[in-house]
C-alpha cells in the first residue's frame, strides 16, 4: 500500500537523502527554467515561477512520485509560436484552458490511453522539438535573434556561424559564441571525465559556471539574464475579456495541441521514470494528469509557462536516490528560496551560456542514431518518424503531430490490408503460402491464388506467415475447397495455425476440408 509520499507503508523516508536529491534537482532546474524561458520568448521569470509550481503543487498531487515537473524545452516551440500569433497576454488564458482539459481528462480515466500513441510519432515530435531547439538557440548562442521560422532558423545556420567564428568591431557575436561553444564543452567533458565524489553535479550547471566565468573573468559586455526589480510585476495574470478568445476555433485549437502534447510527454516522461526503477512506486496516470492540469491551471492564472514532466529532471532525481515525492516538492521551494534572496545572482549569468545548454540539449532530443534503430525495426516505423519531423520543422509543430499520427494510422491501414502470396510448385503437390493480412480487402487476390491451380491437384495452404484472417477469407477458403476436391483435387491447410489467428474453425488439423 502506498502513503501519499509515493512509498510503502512500511518505508521509512530518508530525510537526507530526500534533502541531496532535492538539491540536485534544483542544480537541474534552475539554468533548465531560465533557458526554456528564453526559448520560448518569455521573460525568464516567468519559467522560475512555473518550476516553482511544477515542483510544489504538481510534486505534492502527482501521480508519478519520483517524476519532476517543470517548463518543458517539448513545449518551447509551441510557445513561441503562438506568442507570435496571440501575444504574451493571453498565454496565461491558453494554459489555464489547457490545464482544465487535462484534469477533465483524468476525471475520465483517459490518462492511461496516451500509452496507445505510436512511439514513433511520439519520438518523431521529440526530435522535431529538438531540430527546432537546436536551430532556434543556435542564433541566441551568438547574442543573435532567431528568425520567423523553424525552417528559417535552419537554414540560416551558417550566418550564425560566420558570425560566432568572424570577429567584427561593432558586435559581440564572437564573444557571445566563445562563451557558449566554452559551455557545451564544460557539460560534454564534465558528463564524460566527471570525478565520482562530485557525480551528484549536473553538466547543465557546470556548463553555466564556466560560461558565466568565462564571460566575467574576461570582461565581455555580451547579453545577460534580465531579471526584474519585482517578479510579481512580471507575471501575467489574464483579464476576464481575454477569455471570450476560448471562442475563437484557431485559439482553441491551439489550447487543445498544447494539452495534448503536454500530456503525451508527461505520461511518455512517467512510463520511463518507473522503468529507472523497477522496485519503486507504479504511475497512477489518471492521476497524475489531474496533477499536471492544476499545476497548469495555476501557472496559466499567473501568466506563467506551460508545464509537463520533464525527465531531465526525472532522471536526475531517480539517479540521486530519491524515493519519494518530496525530493521533487523540495526542490521548488529551493527555486522559490533563490529568486527571493538572491536574484541578483542570476543576472550575471549569459543568455550565450543558457541558450547554449539549450542548444545541447535540441541536439540530444533529435538523437541522430534514432533512424537507425528505427530502420531495424521497420521501414514503416522509420516512415512514420521521418514524416513527423519533417512536417514539424517545415510548418509547426501541431500540423507536425497530426501528420505523423495520419501516418502512422495510414502504417496501420497498409499492415491490416497488405497481404503477400507465394507459390511453389513441385511434381506431387503445390504450396501456396500467405503473408500479412487476409481481409475482404484482398479477397479478390487471394481467390485468383487459389482458382488458378490445376484440376486435380494436391494443394498445401500455409498460413503461419499470417496475421490475421477475417471471416470473408474463410468462406473463400471453403468455397475454393468445395470445388477443388469436387474436381479430384485436395486442399491441406494448417487448421491449427489458423485457429490462432481466431479463425472460426473446429474441425480437423492439417487434413483435408471436411464437407
Amino acid at each position: 500500500m502506498l502513503d501519499r509520499a509515493g512509498v510503502t507503508m512500511s518505508q521509512r523516508v530518508s530525510w537526507p537523502r530526500e534533502f541531496m536529491a532535492s538539491v540536485v534537482v534544483f542544480l537541474v532546474a534552475l539554468p533548465l527554467c531560465m533557458g526554456i524561458a528564453i526559448a520560448s520568448g518569455v521573460p525568464t521569470a516567468l519559467g522560475l515561477v512555473a518550476g516553482i509550481i511544477g515542483g510544489i503543487i504538481v510534486g505534492s498531487l502527482a501521480g508519478s512520485p519520483l517524476q519532476v515537473s517543470g517548463p518543458a524545452a517539448g513545449l518551447a516551440v509551441l510557445i513561441w509560436e503562438f506568442i507570435a500569433d496571440y501575444g504574451l497576454a493571453l498565454l496565461g488564458v491558453a494554459v489555464l484552458a489547457a490545464g482544465a482539459i487535462q484534469i477533465a481528462a483524468g476525471f475520465a480515466g483517459i490518462g492511461r490511453w496516451f500509452r496507445a500513441v505510436s512511439p514513433a510519432v511520439i519520438q518523431g515530435m521529440l526530435a522535431g522539438i529538438g531540430v527546432l531547439i537546436f536551430a532556434s538557440q543556435f542564433h541566441v548562442m551568438v547574442d543573435d535573434s532567431p528568425r520567423a521560422t523553424g525552417l528559417l532558423n535552419l537554414v540560416s545556420i551558417p550566418v550564425a556561424v560566420y558570425k560566432g567564428v568572424v570577429p567584427s568591431e561593432d558586435t559581440i557575436h564572437h564573444l557571445a559564441a566563445l562563451t557558449g561553444l566554452g559551455t557545451i564543452v564544460s557539460i560534454v567533458l564534465w558528463n564524460r571525465f566527471r570525478p565520482k565524489l562530485l557525480h551528484v553535479v549536473p553538466g547543465p550547471l557546470v556548463g553555466v559556471l564556466v560560461g558565466t566565468l568565462l564571460a566575467f573573468g574576461l570582461g565581455w559586455e555580451i547579453n545577460r539574464v534580465d531579471i526584474p526589480e519585482s517578479f510579481a510585476a512580471s507575471l501575467n495574470f489574464p483579464t476576464a475579456s481575454s477569455f471570450r478568445m476560448l471562442l475563437e476555433p484557431g485559439f482553441l485549437a491551439t489550447v487543445f495541441a498544447l494539452a495534448l502534447i503536454a500530456s503525451a510527454e508527461t505520461l511518455l516522461c512517467a512510463t520511463a521514470v518507473d522503468r529507472m526503477q523497477p522496485d519503486g512506486p507504479r504511475t497512477d496516470y489518471d492521476r497524475e494528469l489531474i496533477a499536471q492540469g492544476v499545476g497548469n491551471m495555476t501557472s496559466g492564472a499567473l501568466g506563467a509557462l506551460p508545464i509537463t514532466g520533464v525527465i531531465v529532471r526525472s532522471s536526475a532525481n531517480v539517479e540521486a536516490g530519491a524515493k519519494t515525492r518530496y525530493s521533487a516538492v523540495m526542490h521548488g521551494f529551493w527555486l522559490l528560496g533563490l529568486i527571493l534572496a538572491l536574484p541578483f545572482v542570476l543576472e550575471t549569468i549569459p543568455t550565450a551560456s543558457l541558450a547554449a545548454i539549450l542548444v545541447y540539449t535540441g541536439y540530444r532530443l533529435a538523437n541522430p542514431m534514432q533512424l537507425r534503430t528505427l530502420a531495424k525495426v521497420s521501414l514503416g516505423e522509420l516512415l512514420v518518424f521521418v514524416g513527423t519531423v519533417v512536417m514539424i520543422v517545415a510548418t509547426n509543430l501541431l500540423t507536425g503531430v497530426l501528420s505523423g499520427l495520419a501516418l502512422a494510422l495510414i502504417k496501420l491501414l497498409y499492415t491490416f490490408s497488405h497481404m503477400e502470396i507465394e507459390r511453389a510448385e513441385k511434381q506431387d503437390r503445390i504450396d501456396v503460402g500467405l503473408r500479412g493480412a487476409a481481409t475482404f480487402i484482398r479477397l479478390p487476390q487471394l481467390a485468383s491464388a487459389l482458382e488458378t491451380v490445376p484440376r486435380g491437384s494436391e494443394v498445401h495452404l500455409h498460413v503461419g506467415a499470417l496475421a490475421y484472417i477475417d471471416h470473408a477469407c474463410m468462406e473463400l477458403i471453403k468455397e475454393v475447397a468445395a470445388n477443388h476436391e469436387a474436381q479430384g483435387g485436395k486442399l491441406i491447410v494448417e487448421w491449427d495455425v489458423l485457429q490462432e489467428r481466431n479463425a472460426p474453425m473446429t474441425r480437423g488439423t492439417n487434413s483435408a476440408i471436411p464437407m
